[in-house]
């Protein structure tokens, strides 16, 4: 698939994985998850189609008359949906929380019974407005309420460390220090690109040799929804990521991946987990306590960039926030330090 843009190669691979999730699930959802195909990306459909099953899983081994009458989710028919009570969504919360699958404990934190709630809510909505079903009783049900948890990132001294660490790799294993020599450009680069503007991991795994302009220093990237923007860099992460290129183009790519700019050991365009693996190699050495993510870094770029500049509205645009009020919800803490830091700014009389 290397005539494809690697967004498009993952919405083809996430178009096949969800058709397969619909074989096992109750054909009428097929006219749901066709309704909602215009305004949503493949990788949410993939997560509706997830939630719909464990639902569904939930009600037939649970739900006592469900059980008895049906062998399969498959065979549940939409008008056990309608007949479905606000107390059966509660219990179905509560499931959530802890649950035994064939052996394996799993556990949702409040955030993921949201997510799984909200996904009923689509569901219920979409069936009520098509009149497939006389009632929405998920009007009805409220959704968890999320206790706000402090937002995790780097300090700035702990950027440059992190950098450092993977220039010269001191607190690596023995092992891991064998493929660092082979990997430190790659991963001094990956990570000033993603320090350095704040971009989506999904977004660095997808950037071709074509989409890097070093004589503007800029990166041009595939956002959420398909949009293509151009995000620029400084000159410390156009440095980083020249080096990179001149070892680049001396590697031959394995096929199907011709083109793309991060690769791995194997020759490949580097996934998300294993972009994920290497922040967290790194990570533990540099700050053992904090759990970073490369969500994290993104989340690090855009408290630097809001001390420096004070604009809101420009730190959502540059990390692709449609709405800023998402922007500001996770840089709160830095605006109450700014008001804090007013309160001597105006004197009402010399001393």
């Amino acid at each position: 698939m290397s005539d494809f843009k690697y967004s498009e190669q993952v919405d083809i691979e996430n178009i096949q994985k969800l058709r397969k999730m619909l074989s096992e699930l109750p054909s009428f959802f097929k006219d749901f998850f066709r309704g909602i195909e215009p305004r949503t990306l493949s990788r949410t459909r993939i997560a509706y189609a997830y939630d719909i099953k464990v639902f569904l899983e939930f009600l037939l081994n649970e739900n006592p008359s469900i059980k008895s009458t049906y062998s399969k989710i498959s065979d549940i028919p939409l008008s056990v949906l309608e007949n479905l009570s606000v107390t059966d969504i509660e219990e179905f919360m509560e499931y959530l929380k802890y649950r035994d699958n064939d052996g394996r404990k799993i556990s949702n934190k409040e955030n993921a019974v949201k997510r799984k709630i909200s996904t009923l809510k689509s569901v219920f909505k979409y069936f009520y407005r098509v009149e497939k079903i006389s009632e929405n009783i998920m009007e009805r049900v409220q959704l968890p309420k999320l206790h706000t948890k402090e937002i995790i990132r780097l300090d700035i001294d702990e950027v440059a460390m992190m950098i450092d660490e993977a220039e010269n790799g001191e607190g690596l294993s023995d092992r891991q220090k064998a493929y660092h020599e082979k990997t430190k450009v790659r991963d001094v680069a990956l990570l000033s690109l993603l320090l350095g503007t704040g971009i989506r991991v999904s977004e660095c795994v997808g950037l071709n040799i074509s989409d890097v302009d070093f004589k503007n220093n800029g990166i041009l990237i595939h956002r959420k929804g398909g949009k293509e923007v151009t995000i620029y860099f400084s000159d410390e992460v156009k440095e980083a990521l020249q080096n990179y290129c001149d070892e680049r183009v001396l590697i031959l790519e394995e096929s199907g991946h011709e083109g793309a700019f991060f690769l791995s050991m194997q020759n490949k365009r580097m996934s998300v987990r294993s972009v994920e693996n290497l922040v967290k190699k790194y990570a533990r050495i540099i700050s053992p306590l904090k759990k970073i993510t490369p969500h994290k870094l993104r989340s690090t770029y855009g408290t630097n960039l809001y001390k420096e500049t004070g604009d809101i509205y420009l730190v959502a645009d540059v990390l692709g926030h449609s709405d800023v009020n998402t922007t500001k919800k996770h840089y709160a803490a830095i605006e109450d330090d700014r008001r804090r830091s007013a309160r001597n700014a105006v004197k009402l009389r010399e001393s």
